[in-house]
């Protein structure tokens, strides 16, 4: 929730008129870097969507960076979050580095709502053409962004002509545009 990177997506999202919830893992607000099991995981994402939806009224959208937005679509998978009309994921972990796989995605196919998946082509934790396999299984609801250059945490080296921040400015850009397309 503190990391440089959700927080400015977050105030990016809110300065284009898209309103953010956040919150942790319990893990991560113990101070711990071994992630809780996936039933914590999903416990608190449907706690957080249960909370956003008694602050408002405005469509809501799930998902997050990495870990958090693959528990989240494992947590729609298994039962759908109520009141959410799509998931967003920036920087989906696919798979562990340097040990390609799809089964971390076998769970998508039962997402019934739409899904955004915002991705660098340089991302160790999910090789462009196995992501590109899955999303296009998915048909028509999900929708593949790739940020060329970009690894997992959206950096890329200079050579690339584009900075960091104006590839988040491209990247909430996207995000708020999809979010207000299925909203």
């Amino acid at each position: 929730m503190r990391h440089a990177l959700m927080e400015t997506i977050a105030a990016g999202l809110v300065a284009n008129g898209v309103a953010c919830f956040r919150y942790q893992f319990p893990y991560m607000e113990r101070g711990s870097k071994r992630p809780d099991p996936p039933k914590v995981c999903h416990a608190t994402v449907r706690e957080a969507v249960a909370e956003a939806a008694k602050l408002t009224s405005v469509p809501l959208f799930a998902g997050g960076r990495s870990f958090g937005g693959r528990m989240t679509s494992q947590a729609q998978a298994l039962s759908p979050l109520p009141g959410v009309r799509g998931l967003a994921f920036v920087g989906f972990p696919l798979h562990a580095a340097k040990k390609p796989s799809t089964e971390r995605a076998e769970h998508l196919d039962a997402v019934q709502v739409p899904m955004l998946f915002l991705q660098g082509t340089q991302d160790e934790l999910a090789e462009l053409k196995l992501l590109k396999s899955v999303t296009q299984g998915l048909g028509k609801r999900a929708t593949l962004t790739l940020f060329e250059d970009a690894d997992h945490s959206f950096h890329a080296p200079k050579r690339s002509g584009r900075t960091d921040a104006q590839r988040l400015e491209d990247l909430v850009a996207h995000l708020t545009a999809w979010i207000k397309a299925n909203s």
